[in-house]
């Protein structure tokens, strides 16, 4: 497939700079599509996602955030959940600035999100949409009440302390090269500190309470046999979601990655399909800033 493909890097709070990846297709960009991450992955990891949208003529765009893949910082860490804020604004910005007046979307994949939740309830200007894969909202065996005491005393004590992540790679997707791929991948970790489990913590309760403050159109995606994040904790924040311009896709038999699952073709449809009917009718022409 003929694409374009750039790695850039964007400047971040504290200085750090951020790296980032871009494909677009030949010819004017019908959308453009901005990717966050989960906690230990990075932006190569969304291959289908990238061939599947700039084959139908959208742009794709994809961060690194603070502490995963090609960006600095300690494996998994932030002292604070505004940090992650910034670097999706940051990094906004930046494709905001390249691409003047394109409709533009942010899409979250688990951590990533609850990362993307977070920043368009507070940030909603400037986007045409977002659009949330497996997020964290009802995670299995993750906080139970002796890790979270565990992790609120680390935090104040030791807040950079790495800790594990308990994470089954089985559990990503019925596609078996997609779990060697990521049992393989150097730029993988499955490490995060006590500050980072607290502040995950609650922004992951924030961002539940405020569910009906969203104003932007929503697509919600998840697997229906995701071990990792239940579907059942998607439902319900989809539920508490007032604005009329929602839809939630909940993927038969799916685990945690739809974008990698066995016929994840049907998956990436629905979100060309969420993209195109939110087009206006022109748009601009992509700057060269």
């Amino acid at each position: 497939m003929l694409m374009e493909h750039e790695e850039e890097t964007v400047e971040s709070t504290g200085g750090l700079k951020l790296y980032y990846q871009a494909w677009h297709p030949p010819g004017e960009p019908r959308t453009v599509v901005a990717i966050v991450h989960g906690i230990g992955e990075h932006s190569g990891r969304f291959k289908n996602i990238v061939e599947h949208l700039v084959a139908r003529g959208h742009a794709v765009y994809a961060l690194d955030l603070r502490g995963h893949g090609r960006s600095p910082g300690q494996r998994g860490h932030l002292m604070a959940w505004a940090e992650y804020r910034e670097d999706v604004r940051a990094f906004v910005e930046k494709v905001s600035a390249r691409e003047q007046g394109r409709p533009l979307f942010l899409y979250g994949h688990s951590m990533g999100g609850l990362i993307v939740a977070d920043y368009v309830l507070r940030h909603p200007e400037g986007l045409s949409g977002t659009i949330i894969s497996a997020p964290p909202f009802e995670s299995v065996g993750v906080a139970t009440p002796l890790l979270v005491l565990s992790a609120r005393l680390l935090s104040r004590l030791w807040p950079t302390f790495s800790l594990d992540v308990p994470l089954d790679a089985t559990s990503l997707s019925r596609d078996a090269a997609t779990v060697s791929h990521y049992l393989e991948d150097p730029l993988v970790h499955r490490k995060c500190s006590a500050r980072w489990a607290v502040e995950a913590i609650d922004a992951n309760l924030w961002v539940q309470a405020h569910a009906a403050d969203l104003r932007l159109p929503l697509l919600m995606l998840h697997g229906e046999a995701d071990r990792i994040n239940t579907a059942a904790g998607t439902r319900r924040f989809f539920e508490s979601v007032t604005f009329p311009d929602k839809e939630l896709y909940v993927v038969p038999g799916g685990y945690h990655e739809p974008h990698t699952e066995p016929g994840h073709e049907q998956v990436l449809q629905r979100v060309d399909d969420y993209l195109l009917a939110h087009v206006p009718v022109r748009a601009p022409q992509r700057s060269s800033a």
